[in-house]
């Protein structure tokens, strides 16, 4: 009974692995459609290279994508249900995976902003003026980091002033700590003073505030670990029933009741899910 029971299951993991196959041949045989389709995820691209915000119809084109995607897998795996069901939350999946990308790039700019800070420090050191400082930063840089230095040393090659430079830096980021580092790098043309040294002590705060905060996410990881665990447990319970016993799940999906509470404690999982996310998120902001 066992064999029997599994056979039909490996037969159709194998015709899923076919037909994956050829569907990426199909896509390497059309130019065009290989060419849509880097076109689309090209927005996903630079939204995790420069944290790039795609327009509106990137945003559409990309959630298209994915709701043809979503219909196809969810039509296959479970029929048009699934498929549809998929699909109507392929948009906010897009849109998510877009935000997250950009906010992985914000992370990355914030935590180079010590070395930035050093490297500014030691060219007003060498003698440079505060805008050739910051104008030859980015050649020490690497990453986000040096993306995004680098569109601030192409906007001072334009003539733009140091200033703007700085503010249209800050007003991209929206960050507290972005804003701190523009206001230590505009305060000197107001006030005066050793900006090489303030920087240097901005540096070593936003350094021990890094330090802090991996200290904390580490010191919390088990906890995290075993709340996400705790949360995909019923996912892994389900299938694993499902196949010792073929046929629970839909035997689940005749019973309108059983259908009730499943919704039910699906809204409970992703509600603690996304607490979970939020409580995980140490020193962020």
């Amino acid at each position: 009974m066992a064999g029997a029971a599994t056979g039909p299951l490996l037969l159709g993991a194998f015709a899923g692995c076919l037909s994956i196959l050829a569907a990426r041949e199909l896509i390497g045989a059309s130019p065009v459609l290989t060419a849509w389709l880097k076109t689309s995820f090209e927005p996903l691209r630079r939204a995790r290279a420069e944290g790039y915000l795609p327009t509106s119809a990137e945003r559409v084109r990309l959630a298209l994508v994915g709701g043809l995607a979503a219909i196809a897998g969810g039509w296959y795996l479970g029929g048009p249900v699934v498929g549809l069901t998929l699909a109507s939350v392929s948009p906010l999946l897009a849109g998510y995976t877009v935000n997250r990308s950009r906010g992985r790039y914000r992370r990355a700019v914030e935590k180079s902003l010590p070395d930035v800070a050093r490297a500014i420090a030691d060219g007003l050191s060498a003698g440079h003026s505060p805008r050739g400082a910051l104008g030859a930063v980015s050649v020490s840089l690497e990453g986000p980091s040096a993306t995004e230095f680098l569109r601030v040393r192409h906007a001072l090659d334009l003539g733009h002033p140091t200033s703007l430079a700085v503010r249209d830096l800050a007003e991209r980021f929206r960050s507290q700590r972005v804003d701190a580092f523009a206001t230590a790098l505009v305060s000197q043309r107001t006030a005066g003073g050793d900006l090489a040294a303030l920087l240097r002590r901005f540096a070593d705060g936003a350094a021990e505030r890094d330090r802090v905060a991996e200290d904390a996410r580490s010191a919390t990881a088990q906890a995290r670990f075993t709340g996400y665990l705790v949360v995909a447990m019923p996912v892994g319970g389900a299938l694993f029933v499902e196949l010792i016993a073929p046929g629970f799940l839909g035997s689940i999906r005749g019973s309108t009741p059983a259908m009730i509470l499943l919704g039910l404690a699906a809204a409970l999982q992703a509600t603690g899910f996304v607490a979970i996310s939020k409580l995980a998120k140490v020193g962020e902001y």
